[in-house]
């Protein structure tokens, strides 16, 4: 949970649903990765464009990619937000994707909800609606987000050495 970094009327308001995700939003569903502005985006796999757009609320992700992607039989979605705006240009939907292609860019505080620069990746085995998926949940949807929303590091692998690992006390 991250207590107060969610503080907009996005992540408060307890009637704004996302795809039937609602309530006081503070658990964060994806994984970020910061750098500078213009740090390329890419494809964590072969796939499709799904959607595509601009979510303008203040917190929210500003520019977003879903791309689709079949691995071992079953559908998968990724979401790539806070992106630039010319991330979105020259995109339509079927277009293809190959594994390790820019798809994106990171973009500014000014055309990415705000936000440091950084990408929001996120995974659903769900198909979205639109080009939104809730990337912050509440204490009661968590269990529900889980099913829905695989972690990353599926499909990524780890990221950091020694990340998110338990290691059992030593015995002597």
């Amino acid at each position: 949970m991250r207590p107060g970094m969610y503080d907009t009327d996005l992540y408060k308001d307890t009637k704004n649903s996302i795809e039937g995700y609602a309530g006081v939003r503070n658990i964060h569903m994806g994984l970020d990765i910061g750098g500078p502005p213009g740090t390329p985006v890419c494809s964590f796999a072969d796939g499709k464009i799904f959607k595509f757009g601009y979510n303008a609320p203040e917190g929210d992700y500003g520019h977003v990619i879903i791309t689709s992607h079949v691995i071992k039989d079953t559908p998968v979605w990724a979401l790539y937000g806070h992106l630039s705006a010319k991330s979105c240009g020259f995109k339509y939907e079927g277009m293809e994707v190959k594994k390790g292609q820019v798809i994106g860019w990171f973009g500014t505080e000014k055309e990415n909800g705000n936000w440091p620069p950084h990408v929001h990746f996120q995974l659903s085995f769900v198909e979205p609606k639109t080009h939104d998926l809730p990337g912050v949940v509440s204490l009661n949807d968590h269990p529900k987000s889980e099913r829905q929303f695989p972690d990353p590091r599926l499909v990524l692998g780890q990221l950091y050495k020694g990340e998110g690992l338990l290691r059992p006390a030593a015995t002597s």
